[in-house]
């Protein structure tokens, strides 16, 4: 079996995810400077056209191509809108697992897509490449993270105590650490299975506008 992941497009119907592109990196500095992305990530804080330019020119095909994970854009399928980013890390192709994350632009949130493009890529993880786990870590306070972990079909194994920094920005602009929990979610394949029927029910992504 392969040891990376290839480059290829997924699709909904209301999003594409891609490699990203040259293209993306107005848009992709832009969401990343947004406070929230700064308090539960480790981005660094302002971002730059240069930081994201050598993001998707340096570290994401380094991913791929060492077989440790994958870089997405989600965009939207009518606009071609960037909407967030799907990352997968610390794929272990041993045990055919990996870490998935996503970041959602604070004007797409509230729409579902966060949870449609994480659905959708854990289908493709099981059914094309044949992976057996998927992680998350969710932030303990960080509950529209942890709102699509569920949905998802996710299930919470845990804590790991003090082990998630986050970040809190004071009134002058300045960024400081603090240190809280990690939650550990699994999803395996048989755990789609709820999901795929509910989606059935209404037929498709799209109606789940209520979704994070």
């Amino acid at each position: 079996m392969s040891s990376t992941f290839p480059n290829i497009s997924i699709s909904t119907e209301r999003l594409v995810l891609r490699p990203l592109d040259e293209d993306d990196v107005p848009a992709l500095a832009e969401m990343m400077n947004d406070e929230q992305v700064g308090a539960w990530t480790d981005v660094p804080q302002p971002y730059s056209e240069d930081q994201a330019r050598a993001w998707i020119t340096e570290y994401a095909p380094a991913e791929r191509e060492s077989g440790r994970g994958l870089d997405l854009a989600v965009t939207e399928f009518l606009t071609q809108r960037l909407v967030g980013i799907v990352q997968l890390t610390k794929t272990n192709w041993h045990v055919r697992s990996t870490e998935l994350s996503y970041i959602i632009a604070p004007w797409a949130r509230g729409e579902g897509y966060a949870s449609e493009a994480a659905l959708v890529t854990a289908q493709w993880l099981f059914g094309d490449q044949k992976l057996e786990r998927i992680e998350l870590r969710t932030a303990a306070d960080n509950t529209a993270s942890q709102q699509v972990a569920q949905k998802i079909g996710c299930i919470s194994e845990g804590v790991l105590r003090n082990a998630c920094i986050a970040h809190v920005r004071a009134e002058d602009g300045t960024w400081s650490d603090v240190r809280t929990d990690y939650i550990v979610w699994s999803l395996l394949p048989e755990d789609l299975d709820g999901a795929g029927e509910h989606l059935a029910d209404f037929g498709g992504f799209t109606s789940f506008t209520d979704w994070n």
